[in-house]
Protein backbone atom coordinates (compact mmCIF):
# COMPACT_ATOMS: atom_id res chain seq x y z
CA UNK A 1 0.00 0.00 0.00
CA UNK A 2 2.47 2.61 0.82
CA UNK A 3 4.77 1.63 -2.44
CA UNK A 4 1.61 2.17 -4.35
CA UNK A 5 1.64 5.40 -2.97
CA UNK A 6 4.55 6.22 -3.59
CA UNK A 7 4.37 5.40 -7.28
CA UNK A 8 1.28 7.59 -7.59
CA UNK A 9 3.29 10.30 -6.01
CA UNK A 10 5.90 9.88 -8.40
CA UNK A 11 3.64 9.70 -11.40
CA UNK A 12 2.30 12.34 -10.12
CA UNK A 13 4.95 14.60 -9.65
CA UNK A 14 6.48 13.71 -13.61
CA UNK A 15 3.35 16.26 -14.16
CA UNK A 16 5.96 19.46 -13.52
CA UNK A 17 9.53 18.28 -12.22
CA UNK A 18 10.27 14.49 -11.51
CA UNK A 19 11.33 14.03 -7.79
CA UNK A 20 12.38 10.09 -8.13
CA UNK A 21 10.87 9.16 -4.48
CA UNK A 22 10.60 5.60 -5.54
CA UNK A 23 14.56 5.45 -6.85
CA UNK A 24 15.69 7.84 -3.19
CA UNK A 25 13.89 5.22 -1.22
CA UNK A 26 15.56 2.18 -2.80
CA UNK A 27 18.68 4.13 -2.19
CA UNK A 28 18.11 4.80 1.22
CA UNK A 29 17.49 1.03 1.73
CA UNK A 30 20.82 0.32 0.48
CA UNK A 31 22.76 2.72 2.34
CA UNK A 32 20.46 1.04 5.89
CA UNK A 33 21.48 -2.38 4.88
CA UNK A 34 25.06 -1.57 3.76
CA UNK A 35 25.11 0.61 7.47
CA UNK A 36 23.47 -2.29 9.01
CA UNK A 37 26.26 -5.34 7.84
CA UNK A 38 29.18 -2.81 9.02
CA UNK A 39 27.61 -2.60 12.51
CA UNK A 40 26.92 -6.80 12.56
CA UNK A 41 23.35 -6.55 12.77
CA UNK A 42 22.06 -7.77 9.75
CA UNK A 43 18.30 -8.39 11.75
CA UNK A 44 16.44 -5.28 12.31
CA UNK A 45 18.10 -4.20 14.89
CA UNK A 46 15.83 -3.40 18.26
CA UNK A 47 13.83 -0.06 18.88
CA UNK A 48 15.56 2.90 20.99
CA UNK A 49 13.91 4.33 23.76
CA UNK A 50 12.03 8.00 21.72
CA UNK A 51 13.70 10.73 22.56
CA UNK A 52 10.13 12.51 22.06
CA UNK A 53 8.41 10.36 24.35
CA UNK A 54 11.33 10.96 27.31
CA UNK A 55 10.76 14.47 27.11
CA UNK A 56 6.81 13.99 27.89
CA UNK A 57 8.05 11.75 30.55
CA UNK A 58 10.37 14.15 32.32
CA UNK A 59 8.11 16.94 31.96
CA UNK A 60 5.69 14.27 34.11
CA UNK A 61 8.33 14.08 36.71
CA UNK A 62 8.84 17.14 36.93
CA UNK A 63 5.09 18.44 37.08
CA UNK A 64 4.99 15.52 39.93
CA UNK A 65 7.86 17.09 41.62
CA UNK A 66 7.17 20.31 41.37
CA UNK A 67 2.52 20.49 40.96
CA UNK A 68 2.44 23.71 41.50
CA UNK A 69 4.61 25.20 39.31
CA UNK A 70 5.65 22.62 36.67
CA UNK A 71 1.67 21.01 37.04
CA UNK A 72 -1.25 22.26 36.13
CA UNK A 73 -1.45 26.22 36.75
CA UNK A 74 -5.01 25.68 38.41
CA UNK A 75 -4.64 22.54 40.67
CA UNK A 76 -6.68 22.98 43.49
CA UNK A 77 -4.76 22.35 47.21
CA UNK A 78 -6.85 19.20 47.86
CA UNK A 79 -6.38 17.85 44.86
CA UNK A 80 -2.58 17.78 44.43
CA UNK A 81 -2.05 14.20 45.97
CA UNK A 82 -4.31 12.72 43.81
CA UNK A 83 -2.98 15.02 40.43
CA UNK A 84 0.45 13.73 41.75
CA UNK A 85 -0.10 10.33 41.85
CA UNK A 86 -2.09 10.14 38.16
CA UNK A 87 1.04 11.64 37.01
CA UNK A 88 3.62 9.53 38.73
CA UNK A 89 1.42 6.43 37.46
CA UNK A 90 1.57 7.35 33.96
CA UNK A 91 5.27 8.68 33.73
CA UNK A 92 6.23 5.14 35.23
CA UNK A 93 4.46 3.49 33.05
CA UNK A 94 6.07 5.11 30.24
CA UNK A 95 9.57 5.05 31.88
CA UNK A 96 9.07 1.09 31.68
CA UNK A 97 8.90 1.05 27.93
CA UNK A 98 11.54 3.01 27.01
CA UNK A 99 14.27 1.03 29.67
CA UNK A 100 12.21 -2.32 28.06
CA UNK A 101 13.55 -0.40 25.13
CA UNK A 102 17.59 -0.11 26.14
CA UNK A 103 17.43 -3.29 27.32
CA UNK A 104 16.01 -5.27 24.70
CA UNK A 105 18.44 -2.99 22.57
CA UNK A 106 21.61 -4.01 24.82
CA UNK A 107 21.26 -7.42 24.59
CA UNK A 108 20.18 -7.26 20.36
CA UNK A 109 17.29 -9.76 20.65
CA UNK A 110 13.37 -9.23 19.72
CA UNK A 111 12.11 -10.87 22.38
CA UNK A 112 10.79 -7.91 24.59
CA UNK A 113 8.92 -9.96 27.38
CA UNK A 114 11.02 -12.33 28.34
CA UNK A 115 10.98 -12.74 31.95
CA UNK A 116 14.78 -11.32 32.79
CA UNK A 117 13.96 -8.39 30.83
CA UNK A 118 10.56 -7.29 32.57
CA UNK A 119 12.57 -8.34 36.02
CA UNK A 120 15.33 -5.98 35.21
CA UNK A 121 12.70 -3.08 33.99
CA UNK A 122 10.70 -3.22 37.30
CA UNK A 123 14.27 -3.11 39.55
CA UNK A 124 15.13 -0.28 37.82
CA UNK A 125 11.63 1.65 37.69
CA UNK A 126 11.12 0.83 41.47
CA UNK A 127 14.79 1.90 42.53
CA UNK A 128 13.96 5.41 40.28
CA UNK A 129 11.25 5.89 41.86
CA UNK A 130 12.52 5.45 45.53
CA UNK A 131 14.34 8.07 45.45
CA UNK A 132 12.04 10.92 44.06
CA UNK A 133 11.70 12.17 47.63
CA UNK A 134 15.76 12.71 47.56
CA UNK A 135 15.68 14.55 44.20
CA UNK A 136 13.28 16.60 45.40
CA UNK A 137 14.88 17.78 48.32
CA UNK A 138 18.52 18.24 46.13
CA UNK A 139 16.29 20.44 43.69
CA UNK A 140 15.03 22.32 46.63
CA UNK A 141 18.73 22.80 47.81
CA UNK A 142 19.76 24.00 44.41
CA UNK A 143 16.48 26.48 43.80
CA UNK A 144 17.88 27.78 47.16
CA UNK A 145 21.08 28.47 45.97
CA UNK A 146 19.71 30.10 43.05
CA UNK A 147 17.56 32.36 44.74
CA UNK A 148 20.13 33.47 47.24
CA UNK A 149 23.29 33.28 45.02
CA UNK A 150 21.67 35.94 42.07
CA UNK A 151 20.45 39.58 43.43
CA UNK A 152 18.25 39.20 40.21
CA UNK A 153 16.15 36.39 41.62
CA UNK A 154 12.81 37.52 42.45
CA UNK A 155 11.42 34.81 44.36
CA UNK A 156 12.44 31.04 44.38
CA UNK A 157 9.57 30.46 41.77
CA UNK A 158 10.68 32.52 39.25
CA UNK A 159 13.46 30.58 39.81
CA UNK A 160 11.91 26.91 39.36
CA UNK A 161 9.97 28.46 35.74
CA UNK A 162 12.38 30.74 34.56
CA UNK A 163 15.91 29.35 35.15
CA UNK A 164 18.03 27.64 32.58
CA UNK A 165 19.87 25.78 35.52
CA UNK A 166 17.19 24.61 37.47
CA UNK A 167 15.75 23.04 34.04
CA UNK A 168 19.19 21.40 33.58
CA UNK A 169 19.52 20.35 37.15
CA UNK A 170 15.68 18.42 36.84
CA UNK A 171 16.78 16.81 34.04
CA UNK A 172 20.59 15.93 35.93
CA UNK A 173 19.30 14.36 38.79
CA UNK A 174 16.62 12.12 37.26
CA UNK A 175 18.96 11.26 34.51
CA UNK A 176 21.80 10.70 37.10
CA UNK A 177 19.64 8.05 39.04
CA UNK A 178 18.81 5.93 35.93
CA UNK A 179 22.75 5.90 34.91
CA UNK A 180 23.49 4.54 38.67
CA UNK A 181 20.59 2.00 38.16
CA UNK A 182 22.22 0.64 34.47
CA UNK A 183 19.95 3.10 32.05
CA UNK A 184 22.64 4.66 30.60
CA UNK A 185 21.87 5.14 27.29
CA UNK A 186 17.95 6.41 28.27
CA UNK A 187 20.00 9.12 30.51
CA UNK A 188 21.92 10.13 27.85
CA UNK A 189 19.03 11.15 25.86
CA UNK A 190 17.20 12.37 29.12
CA UNK A 191 20.56 14.93 29.27
CA UNK A 192 20.69 15.55 25.85
CA UNK A 193 17.08 17.03 25.62
CA UNK A 194 18.07 19.55 28.55
CA UNK A 195 21.10 20.20 26.64
CA UNK A 196 18.86 21.08 23.53
CA UNK A 197 16.65 22.86 25.63
CA UNK A 198 19.26 24.52 27.77
CA UNK A 199 22.56 24.87 26.07
CA UNK A 200 23.67 23.58 29.51
CA UNK A 201 25.66 19.75 28.63
CA UNK A 202 26.03 17.67 31.68
CA UNK A 203 26.49 14.17 31.58
CA UNK A 204 24.31 11.99 33.61
CA UNK A 205 27.58 10.41 35.15
CA UNK A 206 28.76 13.28 36.72
CA UNK A 207 28.02 13.34 40.64
CA UNK A 208 26.92 17.05 41.67
CA UNK A 209 26.23 17.20 45.54
CA UNK A 210 23.54 19.78 47.15
CA UNK A 211 23.48 23.63 46.19
CA UNK A 212 24.34 23.62 42.79
CA UNK A 213 23.75 26.56 40.88
CA UNK A 214 24.54 27.30 37.52
CA UNK A 215 24.04 30.82 36.68
CA UNK A 216 23.33 32.10 33.17
CA UNK A 217 24.28 28.56 31.34
CA UNK A 218 24.54 28.43 28.25
CA UNK A 219 28.19 26.68 27.29
CA UNK A 220 28.48 24.62 30.15
CA UNK A 221 30.05 21.26 29.86
CA UNK A 222 30.29 19.13 32.77
CA UNK A 223 31.99 15.31 32.13
CA UNK A 224 30.98 11.73 32.77
CA UNK A 225 33.35 11.28 35.44
CA UNK A 226 33.05 14.57 36.80
CA UNK A 227 32.60 15.08 40.71
CA UNK A 228 31.08 18.50 42.03
CA UNK A 229 30.95 19.01 45.95
CA UNK A 230 27.88 20.81 47.75
CA UNK A 231 27.32 24.94 47.65
CA UNK A 232 29.06 25.09 44.36
CA UNK A 233 28.77 27.84 41.66
CA UNK A 234 29.30 28.26 38.26
CA UNK A 235 28.98 30.89 35.51
CA UNK A 236 27.84 30.64 31.77
CA UNK A 237 30.43 28.69 29.47
CA UNK A 238 32.37 26.61 32.26
CA UNK A 239 34.26 23.60 31.19
CA UNK A 240 34.42 20.61 33.60
CA UNK A 241 36.44 18.00 30.88
CA UNK A 242 39.31 15.73 30.27
CA UNK A 243 42.64 16.99 29.34
CA UNK A 244 43.48 14.27 27.21
CA UNK A 245 42.00 10.72 26.09
CA UNK A 246 43.79 7.34 26.75
CA UNK A 247 44.00 4.60 23.95
CA UNK A 248 44.11 1.06 23.96
CA UNK A 249 47.39 -0.69 22.25
CA UNK A 250 44.64 -0.88 18.96
CA UNK A 251 44.27 2.54 19.40
CA UNK A 252 40.66 2.64 20.41
CA UNK A 253 39.55 5.32 22.99
CA UNK A 254 39.88 4.21 26.84
CA UNK A 255 36.17 4.16 28.02
CA UNK A 256 35.20 5.24 31.36
CA UNK A 257 38.36 6.12 33.33
CA UNK A 258 38.57 8.97 35.91
CA UNK A 259 39.70 12.14 33.58
CA UNK A 260 37.17 15.12 34.79
CA UNK A 261 37.89 17.73 37.87
CA UNK A 262 37.12 16.80 41.14
CA UNK A 263 35.36 20.40 42.66
CA UNK A 264 35.16 20.17 46.17
CA UNK A 265 32.64 22.21 48.22
CA UNK A 266 31.77 26.16 48.42
CA UNK A 267 33.61 26.57 45.34
CA UNK A 268 32.98 29.22 42.61
CA UNK A 269 33.63 28.98 38.83
CA UNK A 270 33.70 32.36 36.88
CA UNK A 271 32.81 32.82 33.48
CA UNK A 272 35.00 31.09 30.82
CA UNK A 273 37.18 28.87 32.86
CA UNK A 274 38.35 25.48 31.47
CA UNK A 275 39.63 23.06 34.13
CA UNK A 276 40.31 19.84 32.70
CA UNK A 277 41.81 16.72 33.56
CA UNK A 278 41.40 14.73 37.19
CA UNK A 279 42.66 17.44 39.40
CA UNK A 280 40.99 18.37 42.33
CA UNK A 281 39.84 22.13 42.99
CA UNK A 282 39.75 22.66 46.94
CA UNK A 283 37.40 23.57 49.27
CA UNK A 284 36.51 27.50 49.11
CA UNK A 285 38.77 28.44 46.16
CA UNK A 286 37.79 30.93 43.24
CA UNK A 287 38.13 30.39 39.96
CA UNK A 288 38.59 33.31 37.80
CA UNK A 289 36.91 34.25 34.28
CA UNK A 290 38.58 32.66 30.77
CA UNK A 291 41.48 31.05 32.98
CA UNK A 292 42.81 27.64 31.85
CA UNK A 293 43.86 24.98 34.68
CA UNK A 294 45.03 21.71 34.63
CA UNK A 295 46.94 21.18 38.02
CA UNK A 296 45.75 20.71 41.35
CA UNK A 297 44.23 23.78 43.47
CA UNK A 298 44.66 24.13 47.03
CA UNK A 299 41.82 25.11 49.50
CA UNK A 300 40.88 28.94 49.72
CA UNK A 301 42.93 29.83 46.35
CA UNK A 302 42.11 32.39 44.09
CA UNK A 303 42.98 31.95 40.35
CA UNK A 304 42.85 34.61 38.40
CA UNK A 305 44.57 35.06 34.36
Amino acid sequence: MIMQTLNQTHAHSTNDQPIGIVEIVGQLRDLRTKSLIQRQRINTPPKLPSKAELATIIEGFAAALFPNRLGLPDIEAEGIDAYVAFTLDKSLRELKRQLRREITFNLQTVDTNSDDITQTVQQITRQFAAVLPTIRSLLDSDIEAAFEGDPAAQTPDEVIVCYPGITAMIHHRLAHVLYKNGATLTARIVSEIAHGLTGIDIHPGASIGRGFFIDHGTGVVIGETAIIGNNVRIYQAVTLGAKRFAKNSDGSLVKGNLRHPIVEDNVVIYAGATILGRITIGKDATIGGNVWVTQDVPANALVTQ
